[in-house]
């Protein structure tokens, strides 16, 4: 039997936000080289970015959902190539049901791992920052006037991450999960959502590729202050 091995790839980290370190310093398709689904923001923080089975949907703030193009630029995002381990059926479940399911059932609170979930859902509470200009502002005075999304009996597709504690900074420590409605009527961070019926795939990653943008002046000079970091990061995300 083949040992199972599964890789997750990122470009960026969370923790380069906090400051505003909002420029985009990877294209699209140098990103989808990396992997088919994941999730991520466009530069300027320009919205909340869902990848599907290749395509780079980006929920913005108005409302609208278009297909990023592949010269289009990010400063952060995580993708992988799809290799399910698990998958289970969720019925009548909240987020933080499922949640905690998932943690107590397989033995991944220790590794990063991803997450889908697809089918229907009676609600659906996303958010989605507003794109920024320059001088920009620091990620949680941008995540303070985010727009608020919600929605009822909508089917769509959870995509997103585990990441554990160790790595805040990295990621947000935890389940960052975004959401996009088959009709493409709403999407975005996902901040609450419940399950009618869906199917839940788990992939934990053996192997993470962190991707730095060294050819980036603006990160190189960054003082990048740790001390209220994670702090910053819990309020943003939540």
């Amino acid at each position: 039997m083949e040992k199972y091995e599964s890789k997750v790839f990122q470009h960026g980290t969370l923790g380069m936000l906090v400051p505003g370190l909002f420029d985009g310093t990877m294209t699209i398709a140098d990103l989808l080289k990396h992997g088919d689904w994941g999730i991520g923001t466009a530069s300027g923080l320009d919205g909340e970015m869902i990848v599907l089975d290749h395509t780079p949907y980006l929920a913005q703030s108005n409302g609208e959902i278009r297909v990023l193009k592949p010269e289009e630029k990010v400063p952060f995002a995580t993708v992988h190539f799809e290799q399910i381990k698990d998958k289970f059926t969720a019925r009548n479940l909240t987020k933080k049901e499922l949640e905690e399911h998932i943690l107590k059932t397989y033995p991944y609170k220790n590794v990063f791992f991803a997450v889908k979930i697809v089918g229907k859902f009676s609600a659906v509470k996303t958010r989605v920052v507003e794109k920024q200009t320059r001088p920009y502002k620091s990620l949680l005075a941008v995540a303070n006037e985010q727009a608020i999304f919600e929605k009822y009996d909508v089917s769509g597709t959870v995509i997103g991450y585990f990441a554990p504690k160790m790595f805040q900074g990295m990621a947000a420590p935890g389940f960052h999960l975004h959401f996009l409605a088959d009709d493409k009527s709403i999407g975005g961070h996902v901040l609450n959502f419940d399950v009618s019926e869906a199917k839940v795939y788990l992939q934990p990653f053996t192997m993470i590729d962190q991707h730095l943008p060294l050819d980036n002046q603006e990160f190189l000079d960054k003082d990048l202050d740790i001390a209220d970091m994670h702090d910053q990061i819990k309020k943003a995300e939540g």
